[in-house]
């Protein structure tokens, strides 16, 4: 499940994840925040992984390929600056090819 949330120049892209699913890799021009507000998980950044525990709140250097694994269930919030609203065009916005 996705949700979305807006503020000034701020997204957060609330994702509830269950055991065992995968975030695809992507990455993006800038760096950004990632919050793991509940369970456990292993991010993948670029050939790098780490196991980190709710709460955390990580740094995403840009340019990286990064994805997440949950170990358990999971709820994962993307942090970025931008001006876009759309939900139909943010993935567009904020990834990077």
């Amino acid at each position: 499940m996705i949700k979305h949330h807006f503020s000034d120049n701020l997204y957060a892209k609330e994702c509830e994840f269950p055991k065992g699913s995968q975030l695809i890799q992507h990455k993006h021009n800038y760096d950004h925040l990632s919050i793991l507000a509940k369970g456990k998980v292993v991010v993948l950044v670029d050939d790098k992984e780490e196991i980190i525990e709710a709460p955390a709140c990580i740094n995403i250097t840009a340019d990286k390929h990064h994805g997440v694994l949950a170990l358990e269930d999971c709820v994962w919030f993307c942090i970025h600056a931008t001006d876009e609203t759309d939900v139909n065009k943010i993935d567009e916005v904020l990834i990077k090819e």
